[in-house]
């Protein structure tokens, strides 16, 4: 169990009563969690807008929801697919956090202003304009709004040891610079934004149970890591605005650093979407704790034995190197854990420990994934939970015929 076995057994009391008419599998999202770890994110971003990223929520529904509150403002997208969608559906102001290869979804970009008005796209090097132009309708089609990626990858002696995503080429305020003047040079292309996304403090927990040492060494790193970024990324924003000086937004951080980023004075937002569901990734952070948000049901199907249970399925194994914190944790009720022998399985999951014994077949073992998003490409539908009853079912992406990626 985690930090929050205090509430576990009312939360599985209230989720069982919520579900009770419902047949596993099946998703929640407690949406007084939900609420608590959206106010949760605003407090910490100290007064800059958050920019939503609809990777770690996946839901029209509660995308809406999370932008009607205070303190929200913008959608940063994971394809561009994915963003002519959302903004074909009414969404606006959507910064399309990857650059793309889609020269048919480009071509639609192109083809009229309310996309393109709509749109950020990303872009980290000359040929990605390249791409697009050629994508574009007879006449030029409509401006293109681009945003810059910095690098933010923490390095250390000499360039030989880096901690950090392998993201953008772009590393130094020059190369920046020398992009941006590319960008201004071409026409039907408008620098609009500089991102700077900071995975190896924002995504990676300080206080790791039972591992001190090592949580003092990403301590450490972090430290020094949030230090060199904030004087480059400062620097990187300085050399842009010679260039293009009517940039709208300078976008950085993420669910773990939101604090951090928000104190940047060149930062103007902060990217966050994690912090809404509180996936188990995310409760190895000292600096916040949320409260998990999003859930998974299996049914009990077996009583192979005593202190044994076999759930359908469960094996939902997330993004990422491979390892035991990729996948999702039996979480309600507790005590539960996988055979070593078989771990989570595609079509069957064994559970061992003293709580199999007081489950039934046809009763639900609640499970935490380990990344937000991602448990959305399992489900079509997410039953919306308040207090002890479900308020409303909506669609993820998937149950609106949509698998992006």
């Amino acid at each position: 169990m985690s930090q929050y076995s205090a509430d576990a057994y009312g939360d599985k009391a209230r989720y069982s009563r919520a579900t009770a008419h419902l047949d596993a599998p099946l998703a929640v999202v407690d949406l007084q969690a939900f609420d608590a770890n959206a106010a949760d994110l605003v407090r910490r971003s100290k007064g800059k807008p958050i920019r939503v990223a609809s990777k770690s929520v996946r839901c029209r529904a509660l995308l809406e929801r999370v932008l009607a509150r205070d303190g929200f403002a913008g959608i940063m997208s994971f394809t561009l697919g994915e963003s002519l969608w959302l903004a074909r559906s009414g969404f606006t102001d959507i910064l399309l956090a990857y650059p793309s290869a889609d020269r048919a979804g480009y071509a639609e970009l192109t083809a009229g202003p309310k996309l393109a008005g709509s749109v950020t796209v990303m872009v980290d090097d000359p040929v990605q304009l390249d791409l697009i132009d050629a994508a574009r309708p007879a006449g030029g089609g409509e401006e293109v709004r681009v945003c810059l990626e910095l690098d933010t990858s923490y390095r250390v002696l000499g360039g030989k040891v880096r901690v950090g995503a392998r993201r953008s080429p772009l590393r130094t305020p020059a190369q920046l610079a020398a992009l941006a003047r590319t960008v201004a040079r071409r026409p039907g292309f408008r620098l609009v934004g500089l991102m700077a996304y900071e995975g190896h403090v924002a995504g990676v927990g300080d206080e790791v149970a039972g591992k001190p040492v090592f949580s003092r060494a990403i301590r450490v790193m972090q430290a020094a890591a949030r230090k060199e970024l904030a004087q480059r990324r400062w620097e990187a924003v300085r050399a842009v605005r010679a260039v293009a000086p009517g940039l709208e937004f300078v976008n950085g951080g993420g669910t773990g650093s939101v604090q951090h980023t928000a104190a940047e004075a060149a930062v103007t937002e902060i990217a966050a979407g994690s912090g809404l569901y509180v996936p188990r990734l995310f409760d190895n952070f000292r600096s916040f704790s949320g409260r998990p948000a999003a859930l998974f049901a299996q049914p009990v199907v077996r009583r192979p034995g005593p202190g044994v249970v076999t759930v359908l399925g469960g094996g939902y194994p997330a993004s990422g190197a491979a390892g035991a914190d990729r996948l999702p944790v039996p979480y309600l009720p507790a005590g539960l854990s996988y055979d070593p022998q078989e771990g989570p399985g595609e079509v069957q999951t064994p559970l061992l420990g003293p709580a199999a014994d007081t489950l039934r077949i046809g009763d639900k073992v609640w499970f935490r994934h380990a990344k937000a998003g991602e448990l959305c490409e399992r489900f079509a539908a997410l039953h919306l939970i308040d207090g002890d009853r479900v308020v409303e079912t909506v669609p993820t992406y998937r149950g609106e015929g949509h698998t992006f990626l």
